[in-house]
């Protein structure tokens, strides 16, 4: 066990599905998972070890941002001994042709955050899902007739940002980030640091252009292709 995570070792599963909202964990684990049970509340970061199709899978919140994504993937990787994390959760479109719903495999996550700076050392401000990973939800996806779009991200340390510095148009110019979500870098960085694999599955919640989005409700429940992907993508 660690300070964050009660779950006894051997409960959690070798493949991990993580969203942000710990409430969409447990969505996911109740609509999608057989043989269920609850092996972590502390903090109610829920994390529930199931199967789908006979293959058992962990489902854990991540909470929002780098910190804690960053916290609670490494423990996984490092104490709880898994392999592969895909993180499901939401982001907001930079350009027009993402529109609500869509689903996003991201390529590469630029960021410009001090995260991986401070955990290591690290200086570059873009940071790489796994290829092997990456493959495997593309066949999955493909297998389910599931569109994916393939992006650069954003991935953000501020929700919240002011007119004095770069807006999302100068960012997607700039950089070539197609959406903006807050969690990616820190999950990719923890991944390389400790030899595992990382991906990112998204669904287009809201969109900077056309200024469409989603309800609290919809981001919790409705959001089902990109788990659907995911999970597929154990199944093999």
């Amino acid at each position: 066990m660690t300070p964050h995570n009660n779950a006894k070792l051997g409960e959690i599963a070798k493949n991990v599905l993580m969203p942000g909202d710990p409430l969409r964990a447990k969505f996911i684990a109740e609509n999608f998972l057989e043989d269920v049970k609850q092996v972590n509340a502390v903090r109610n970061m829920f994390a529930f070890t199931g199967k789908y199709k006979g293959k058992e899978i962990t489902v854990m919140g991540s909470g929002m941002g780098m910190p804690s994504i960053g916290i609670y993937s490494y423990e996984l990787y490092k104490f709880y001994g898994v392999e592969n994390i895909i993180r499901v959760g939401s982001a907001g479109a930079y350009i027009d042709s993402l529109d609500l719903y869509d689903v996003v495999l991201a390529d590469s996550a630029w960021s410009q955050s001090s995260f991986a700076h401070t955990q290591n050392g690290y200086e570059s401000d873009t940071e790489y899902p796994s290829q092997e990973l990456n493959e495997r939800i593309e066949k999955a996806a493909k297998k389910l007739n599931i569109p994916l779009h393939l992006a650069k991200l954003h991935s953000s340390d501020v929700f919240y940002t002011e007119s004095n510095v770069d807006g999302y148009k100068e960012i997607s110019e700039k950089y070539g980030c197609a959406c903006v979500e807050m969690e990616s870098f820190a999950l990719f960085h923890n991944a390389k640091v400790l030899g595992k694999k990382a991906a990112c599955l998204l669904t287009i919640s809201d969109s900077f252009t056309s200024k469409k989005q989603t309800t609290a409700e919809e981001r919790q429940t409705a959001f089902t292709k990109m788990i659907e992907v995911a999970l597929e993508t154990f199944v093999d």
